[in-house]
Protein backbone atom coordinates (compact mmCIF):
# COMPACT_ATOMS: atom_id res chain seq x y z
CA UNK A 1 0.00 0.00 0.00
CA UNK A 2 0.98 3.47 -1.21
CA UNK A 3 2.28 6.00 1.22
CA UNK A 4 2.44 9.66 1.35
CA UNK A 5 3.51 12.60 4.09
CA UNK A 6 0.59 15.57 5.11
CA UNK A 7 2.43 18.11 6.99
CA UNK A 8 0.55 19.98 9.98
CA UNK A 9 1.30 23.11 11.75
CA UNK A 10 -0.17 24.96 15.00
CA UNK A 11 0.83 27.24 17.39
CA UNK A 12 3.96 28.54 18.63
CA UNK A 13 7.17 27.87 20.68
CA UNK A 14 7.21 27.84 23.95
CA UNK A 15 10.40 27.66 26.80
CA UNK A 16 11.25 23.93 27.73
CA UNK A 17 9.63 22.88 31.24
CA UNK A 18 12.03 22.07 34.02
CA UNK A 19 12.55 18.12 34.44
CA UNK A 20 13.04 15.59 37.35
CA UNK A 21 13.87 11.66 37.89
CA UNK A 22 10.75 10.43 36.13
CA UNK A 23 10.70 7.54 33.25
CA UNK A 24 12.38 8.44 29.92
CA UNK A 25 13.93 11.43 29.08
CA UNK A 26 14.21 15.23 30.13
CA UNK A 27 14.52 15.73 26.18
CA UNK A 28 15.04 14.13 22.92
CA UNK A 29 18.58 15.47 22.98
CA UNK A 30 19.04 13.43 25.79
CA UNK A 31 17.16 10.28 24.42
CA UNK A 32 19.01 10.45 21.80
CA UNK A 33 22.12 9.77 23.92
CA UNK A 34 20.81 7.14 26.01
CA UNK A 35 21.27 3.50 26.12
CA UNK A 36 21.31 1.55 23.04
CA UNK A 37 18.21 -1.12 22.39
CA UNK A 38 18.69 -4.25 23.46
CA UNK A 39 15.46 -5.86 23.13
CA UNK A 40 11.92 -4.97 21.53
CA UNK A 41 8.61 -6.19 22.00
CA UNK A 42 6.27 -7.20 18.84
CA UNK A 43 3.17 -7.75 18.57
CA UNK A 44 2.67 -10.48 16.64
CA UNK A 45 -1.10 -12.21 15.29
CA UNK A 46 -2.71 -15.39 14.56
CA UNK A 47 -6.13 -13.86 14.29
CA UNK A 48 -6.76 -14.00 10.41
CA UNK A 49 -4.82 -16.36 9.48
CA UNK A 50 -6.96 -19.43 9.72
CA UNK A 51 -4.84 -20.83 13.15
CA UNK A 52 -6.76 -21.04 16.22
CA UNK A 53 -3.78 -19.66 18.23
CA UNK A 54 -4.28 -16.32 20.37
CA UNK A 55 -2.21 -13.45 19.52
CA UNK A 56 0.91 -13.13 21.32
CA UNK A 57 3.71 -10.47 22.27
CA UNK A 58 7.28 -11.54 21.33
CA UNK A 59 10.56 -10.41 22.95
CA UNK A 60 13.25 -10.37 19.95
CA UNK A 61 16.70 -10.34 21.28
CA UNK A 62 18.40 -6.90 19.12
CA UNK A 63 21.82 -6.88 21.20
CA UNK A 64 24.74 -8.01 18.78
CA UNK A 65 26.86 -9.18 21.54
CA UNK A 66 24.29 -11.59 22.65
CA UNK A 67 24.25 -15.25 21.68
CA UNK A 68 20.54 -15.18 20.99
CA UNK A 69 20.81 -12.06 18.79
CA UNK A 70 18.10 -11.96 15.79
CA UNK A 71 15.82 -14.41 17.66
CA UNK A 72 12.40 -14.61 19.76
CA UNK A 73 13.43 -15.38 23.19
CA UNK A 74 10.18 -15.32 24.90
CA UNK A 75 6.30 -15.10 23.72
CA UNK A 76 3.35 -13.93 26.10
CA UNK A 77 0.27 -15.45 24.77
CA UNK A 78 -2.87 -13.69 25.28
CA UNK A 79 -5.77 -15.75 26.88
CA UNK A 80 -8.32 -15.28 24.19
CA UNK A 81 -8.47 -15.83 20.45
CA UNK A 82 -9.71 -13.22 18.07
CA UNK A 83 -8.04 -9.89 19.51
CA UNK A 84 -5.76 -8.13 16.31
CA UNK A 85 -3.20 -6.77 18.51
CA UNK A 86 -2.02 -3.81 17.02
CA UNK A 87 -0.92 -0.75 18.63
CA UNK A 88 0.48 -0.74 21.79
CA UNK A 89 1.72 2.28 24.14
CA UNK A 90 3.26 2.89 27.55
CA UNK A 91 1.85 3.73 30.81
CA UNK A 92 4.16 6.45 31.07
CA UNK A 93 6.70 7.96 29.04
CA UNK A 94 8.68 10.83 28.96
CA UNK A 95 5.25 13.07 29.82
CA UNK A 96 6.21 11.47 33.56
CA UNK A 97 9.81 12.76 33.72
CA UNK A 98 8.51 15.52 36.06
CA UNK A 99 6.94 12.74 38.54
CA UNK A 100 9.57 11.01 40.26
CA UNK A 101 7.32 8.81 41.49
CA UNK A 102 6.04 7.02 38.18
CA UNK A 103 7.53 4.40 36.12
CA UNK A 104 7.74 3.07 33.16
CA UNK A 105 6.18 -0.33 33.47
CA UNK A 106 3.48 -1.56 31.82
CA UNK A 107 2.68 -1.94 28.13
CA UNK A 108 -1.02 -1.32 26.76
CA UNK A 109 -2.04 -3.92 24.45
CA UNK A 110 -5.00 -2.95 23.15
CA UNK A 111 -6.96 -5.75 20.79
CA UNK A 112 -8.18 -3.96 17.81
CA UNK A 113 -11.25 -6.57 16.88
CA UNK A 114 -11.67 -7.82 20.52
CA UNK A 115 -12.22 -4.89 22.29
CA UNK A 116 -9.96 -6.32 24.69
CA UNK A 117 -7.14 -3.88 26.65
CA UNK A 118 -4.31 -5.97 27.83
CA UNK A 119 -1.74 -4.76 30.24
CA UNK A 120 1.75 -6.42 30.42
CA UNK A 121 4.20 -6.16 32.92
CA UNK A 122 7.40 -5.64 31.76
CA UNK A 123 9.67 -4.46 34.79
CA UNK A 124 9.34 -7.79 37.18
CA UNK A 125 11.45 -9.53 33.80
CA UNK A 126 12.29 -7.48 30.94
CA UNK A 127 12.87 -10.30 28.86
CA UNK A 128 9.71 -12.55 29.41
CA UNK A 129 6.82 -9.99 30.47
CA UNK A 130 3.84 -10.92 32.04
CA UNK A 131 0.06 -10.14 31.95
CA UNK A 132 -0.93 -7.88 34.59
CA UNK A 133 -4.59 -7.05 33.68
CA UNK A 134 -7.20 -7.68 31.39
CA UNK A 135 -9.45 -4.35 30.72
CA UNK A 136 -12.76 -6.05 29.72
CA UNK A 137 -14.60 -4.59 26.93
CA UNK A 138 -17.76 -5.52 27.96
CA UNK A 139 -17.24 -2.68 30.34
CA UNK A 140 -15.42 -0.22 28.11
CA UNK A 141 -18.62 -0.61 26.03
CA UNK A 142 -20.62 -0.16 29.40
CA UNK A 143 -19.52 2.93 30.34
CA UNK A 144 -18.27 5.08 27.28
CA UNK A 145 -19.64 3.47 24.40
CA UNK A 146 -16.40 2.74 22.88
CA UNK A 147 -14.54 -0.67 21.08
CA UNK A 148 -11.95 -0.87 18.88
CA UNK A 149 -9.51 0.58 20.49
CA UNK A 150 -6.65 1.11 18.20
CA UNK A 151 -3.52 3.74 19.94
CA UNK A 152 -2.85 4.19 23.26
CA UNK A 153 -0.56 7.48 25.08
CA UNK A 154 -0.19 7.96 28.24
CA UNK A 155 -0.49 11.63 30.19
CA UNK A 156 1.34 13.76 32.04
CA UNK A 157 -1.52 12.86 34.91
CA UNK A 158 -0.91 9.37 34.78
CA UNK A 159 -3.70 8.44 33.16
CA UNK A 160 -4.26 6.60 29.78
CA UNK A 161 -5.61 7.86 26.68
CA UNK A 162 -6.92 5.30 23.68
CA UNK A 163 -8.60 6.18 20.70
CA UNK A 164 -10.90 3.65 19.45
CA UNK A 165 -12.87 3.42 16.28
CA UNK A 166 -16.08 2.63 16.78
CA UNK A 167 -19.36 1.30 18.50
CA UNK A 168 -19.31 -2.18 19.44
CA UNK A 169 -21.05 -3.00 15.60
CA UNK A 170 -18.14 -1.13 14.39
CA UNK A 171 -19.84 1.82 13.47
CA UNK A 172 -17.75 4.64 13.21
CA UNK A 173 -20.45 7.18 14.44
CA UNK A 174 -19.32 5.66 18.10
CA UNK A 175 -15.68 6.44 18.10
CA UNK A 176 -13.69 8.51 20.47
CA UNK A 177 -11.25 8.66 22.92
CA UNK A 178 -10.79 6.31 26.45
CA UNK A 179 -9.73 7.43 29.48
CA UNK A 180 -8.64 4.96 32.23
CA UNK A 181 -6.52 5.57 35.22
CA UNK A 182 -3.53 4.98 36.77
CA UNK A 183 -4.26 1.77 37.93
CA UNK A 184 -6.05 0.61 34.38
CA UNK A 185 -10.27 1.77 35.33
CA UNK A 186 -11.98 2.58 33.16
CA UNK A 187 -12.69 6.52 33.74
CA UNK A 188 -14.88 7.75 30.62
CA UNK A 189 -14.39 9.32 27.40
CA UNK A 190 -11.56 12.12 27.36
CA UNK A 191 -13.64 14.42 24.35
CA UNK A 192 -16.12 16.72 25.53
CA UNK A 193 -19.95 15.44 25.03
CA UNK A 194 -20.64 16.79 21.37
CA UNK A 195 -16.93 16.35 20.68
CA UNK A 196 -16.42 13.03 18.68
CA UNK A 197 -14.55 13.18 15.46
CA UNK A 198 -17.09 11.20 12.47
CA UNK A 199 -13.74 8.86 11.84
CA UNK A 200 -11.36 7.80 14.21
CA UNK A 201 -7.75 6.10 13.76
CA UNK A 202 -4.64 7.54 15.56
CA UNK A 203 -3.99 10.82 17.61
CA UNK A 204 -1.02 12.81 19.11
CA UNK A 205 -1.14 15.25 21.36
CA UNK A 206 1.02 18.45 21.51
CA UNK A 207 1.33 19.99 25.04
CA UNK A 208 3.42 22.91 24.69
CA UNK A 209 1.25 24.02 21.94
CA UNK A 210 -2.00 23.11 23.69
CA UNK A 211 -3.10 20.65 21.31
CA UNK A 212 -4.17 17.41 19.98
CA UNK A 213 -4.74 16.05 16.41
CA UNK A 214 -6.10 12.85 15.45
CA UNK A 215 -6.76 11.06 12.11
CA UNK A 216 -9.49 8.99 10.55
CA UNK A 217 -9.02 5.88 8.77
CA UNK A 218 -12.63 4.47 8.68
CA UNK A 219 -15.25 2.34 10.26
CA UNK A 220 -14.77 -0.74 11.13
CA UNK A 221 -17.08 -2.86 9.84
CA UNK A 222 -15.81 -1.59 6.71
CA UNK A 223 -11.80 -2.17 7.30
CA UNK A 224 -11.58 -5.48 8.82
CA UNK A 225 -13.42 -7.17 6.23
CA UNK A 226 -10.94 -5.80 3.63
CA UNK A 227 -10.47 -3.82 1.30
CA UNK A 228 -12.41 -2.31 -0.96
CA UNK A 229 -11.84 0.76 -3.19
CA UNK A 230 -15.72 1.31 -3.56
CA UNK A 231 -15.80 1.66 0.28
CA UNK A 232 -14.07 5.31 -0.32
CA UNK A 233 -15.70 7.11 -2.71
CA UNK A 234 -18.57 6.11 -0.69
CA UNK A 235 -17.46 7.76 2.21
CA UNK A 236 -16.98 4.99 4.39
CA UNK A 237 -13.61 6.34 5.26
CA UNK A 238 -11.91 9.15 6.67
CA UNK A 239 -9.95 11.81 4.96
CA UNK A 240 -10.07 14.60 7.77
CA UNK A 241 -7.80 15.46 10.30
CA UNK A 242 -9.15 16.43 13.60
CA UNK A 243 -8.05 19.51 15.67
CA UNK A 244 -8.53 19.38 19.54
CA UNK A 245 -7.30 21.72 22.06
CA UNK A 246 -5.32 19.90 24.81
CA UNK A 247 -6.27 18.57 27.50
CA UNK A 248 -9.80 20.02 27.36
CA UNK A 249 -11.33 17.62 24.69
CA UNK A 250 -13.13 20.30 22.48
CA UNK A 251 -12.75 19.56 18.95
CA UNK A 252 -11.67 23.00 17.47
CA UNK A 253 -10.89 22.62 13.62
CA UNK A 254 -11.62 19.78 10.80
CA UNK A 255 -9.30 19.92 8.23
CA UNK A 256 -10.47 18.13 4.94
CA UNK A 257 -8.18 16.42 3.04
CA UNK A 258 -9.84 16.64 -0.33
CA UNK A 259 -11.81 13.92 -2.24
CA UNK A 260 -8.65 12.49 -3.63
CA UNK A 261 -8.64 9.49 -1.58
CA UNK A 262 -6.47 10.30 0.84
CA UNK A 263 -6.90 7.93 4.04
CA UNK A 264 -4.72 9.74 7.01
CA UNK A 265 -3.05 6.97 9.69
CA UNK A 266 -0.50 7.70 12.08
CA UNK A 267 0.15 11.32 13.24
CA UNK A 268 3.88 12.61 14.49
CA UNK A 269 4.97 15.83 15.96
CA UNK A 270 8.83 16.76 15.39
CA UNK A 271 11.05 15.25 18.48
CA UNK A 272 11.69 18.80 19.15
CA UNK A 273 8.64 19.37 21.64
CA UNK A 274 8.73 23.18 20.99
CA UNK A 275 8.21 23.45 17.15
CA UNK A 276 4.81 23.18 16.02
CA UNK A 277 5.61 20.90 12.88
CA UNK A 278 3.84 17.61 12.68
CA UNK A 279 3.52 14.47 10.50
CA UNK A 280 1.02 12.43 8.86
CA UNK A 281 1.13 9.21 6.86
CA UNK A 282 -1.25 8.44 4.24
CA UNK A 283 -3.00 5.62 2.32
CA UNK A 284 -4.05 5.65 -1.00
CA UNK A 285 -1.48 8.20 -2.43
CA UNK A 286 0.89 8.39 -4.60
CA UNK A 287 3.95 6.09 -4.17
CA UNK A 288 7.00 8.18 -3.09
CA UNK A 289 9.28 5.98 -0.64
CA UNK A 290 9.83 1.97 -1.09
CA UNK A 291 12.73 0.03 0.86
CA UNK A 292 15.28 -2.34 -0.67
CA UNK A 293 13.04 -3.07 -3.52
CA UNK A 294 13.88 -5.47 -6.41
CA UNK A 295 13.68 -4.97 -10.27
CA UNK A 296 11.39 -8.14 -10.36
CA UNK A 297 9.00 -6.30 -7.82
CA UNK A 298 9.84 -8.62 -4.89
CA UNK A 299 11.36 -8.02 -1.98
CA UNK A 300 14.51 -9.29 -0.88
CA UNK A 301 16.82 -9.91 2.06
CA UNK A 302 20.37 -11.26 1.62
CA UNK A 303 19.69 -12.78 -1.90
CA UNK A 304 16.38 -14.46 0.02
CA UNK A 305 12.82 -13.32 -1.22
CA UNK A 306 10.58 -11.72 1.09
CA UNK A 307 6.79 -12.17 1.86
CA UNK A 308 5.13 -9.04 1.44
CA UNK A 309 6.50 -5.49 2.00
CA UNK A 310 7.50 -2.95 4.91
CA UNK A 311 4.65 -1.56 7.25
CA UNK A 312 6.00 -0.61 10.52
CA UNK A 313 9.18 1.04 11.34
CA UNK A 314 10.82 1.48 14.69
CA UNK A 315 14.21 4.16 14.91
CA UNK A 316 16.87 3.49 17.68
CA UNK A 317 16.80 6.54 20.01
CA UNK A 318 20.49 7.26 18.24
CA UNK A 319 18.82 7.61 14.83
CA UNK A 320 21.29 4.80 13.50
CA UNK A 321 19.11 1.57 13.42
CA UNK A 322 15.80 1.66 11.77
CA UNK A 323 13.44 -2.02 12.52
CA UNK A 324 11.12 -2.64 9.66
CA UNK A 325 7.88 -5.28 10.17
CA UNK A 326 5.68 -6.19 7.08
CA UNK A 327 2.08 -6.66 8.32
CA UNK A 328 -0.74 -4.34 8.02
CA UNK A 329 -3.94 -5.72 9.18
CA UNK A 330 -4.78 -8.97 9.25
CA UNK A 331 -7.44 -8.79 6.68
CA UNK A 332 -5.65 -6.41 4.54
CA UNK A 333 -2.55 -9.04 4.76
CA UNK A 334 -4.79 -11.84 3.03
CA UNK A 335 -5.55 -9.51 0.27
CA UNK A 336 -2.66 -8.38 -0.56
CA UNK A 337 -0.16 -10.84 0.51
CA UNK A 338 -1.50 -13.86 0.86
CA UNK A 339 1.43 -15.03 0.82
CA UNK A 340 2.43 -14.10 4.31
CA UNK A 341 -1.07 -15.45 5.77
CA UNK A 342 0.68 -18.91 4.76
CA UNK A 343 4.54 -18.47 5.58
CA UNK A 344 4.41 -15.64 7.74
CA UNK A 345 5.89 -12.05 8.20
CA UNK A 346 9.21 -10.79 8.78
CA UNK A 347 11.27 -8.10 11.07
CA UNK A 348 14.63 -6.49 9.36
CA UNK A 349 16.80 -4.02 10.43
CA UNK A 350 18.43 -1.12 8.41
CA UNK A 351 21.71 1.02 8.94
CA UNK A 352 20.91 4.43 8.94
CA UNK A 353 23.81 6.74 7.82
CA UNK A 354 22.83 9.49 10.04
CA UNK A 355 25.61 11.74 8.49
CA UNK A 356 25.61 11.23 5.11
CA UNK A 357 22.44 9.48 4.72
CA UNK A 358 20.88 6.71 2.40
CA UNK A 359 20.16 2.84 3.81
CA UNK A 360 21.77 -0.68 4.25
CA UNK A 361 19.93 -3.70 5.09
CA UNK A 362 21.71 -5.45 8.53
CA UNK A 363 23.07 -8.66 6.90
CA UNK A 364 22.98 -10.16 10.08
CA UNK A 365 19.37 -9.08 11.51
CA UNK A 366 16.80 -11.35 10.18
CA UNK A 367 14.09 -12.41 12.36
CA UNK A 368 11.45 -14.74 10.47
CA UNK A 369 8.19 -15.45 12.13
CA UNK A 370 7.04 -17.75 9.65
CA UNK A 371 9.23 -20.61 11.49
CA UNK A 372 7.33 -19.89 14.99
CA UNK A 373 6.87 -22.56 16.88
CA UNK A 374 3.12 -22.56 16.73
CA UNK A 375 3.28 -21.63 12.65
CA UNK A 376 3.40 -18.88 11.17
CA UNK A 377 2.35 -15.45 12.35
CA UNK A 378 1.79 -11.56 11.52
CA UNK A 379 4.43 -9.49 12.98
CA UNK A 380 3.29 -5.60 13.47
CA UNK A 381 4.02 -3.11 16.20
CA UNK A 382 7.37 -2.86 17.84
CA UNK A 383 8.64 -1.27 21.11
CA UNK A 384 11.64 -1.10 23.39
CA UNK A 385 11.51 -1.39 26.94
CA UNK A 386 13.34 2.09 27.49
CA UNK A 387 10.72 3.88 25.01
CA UNK A 388 11.29 5.27 21.55
CA UNK A 389 10.99 7.95 19.57
CA UNK A 390 7.21 6.98 18.23
CA UNK A 391 5.52 6.82 21.47
CA UNK A 392 7.31 9.19 24.30
CA UNK A 393 5.97 12.63 24.08
CA UNK A 394 7.69 15.84 26.41
CA UNK A 395 5.05 18.18 28.24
Amino acid sequence: MATDVVVLRHGSAVEASSCKAGPGYASPREAMAGPKEALLYVTCLYTGTGRQKPDYLATVDVDPTSPTYSTVIHRLFMPYLGDELHHTGWNSCSSCHTDPSAQRRFLIVPGLVSGLIYVVDTKTDLKAPSLHKVVESEEIVQKTGLAFPHTSHCLASGEIMVSCLGDKNGNAKGNGFLLLDSEFNVKGRWEKEGHSPEFGYDFWYQPRHKTMISSSMGAPATFTKGFNLEDVSNGLYGRHLYVYNWPGGELKQTLDLGNTGIIPLEIRFLHDPSKDTGFVGAALTSNIVRFFKNPDDSWSHEGQKLRGGPHRMQMSLDGKRLYVTNSLLSSWDCQFYPEIMEKGSHMLQLDVDSENGGLAINPNFFVDFGAEPDGPSLAHEMRYPGGDCTSDIWV
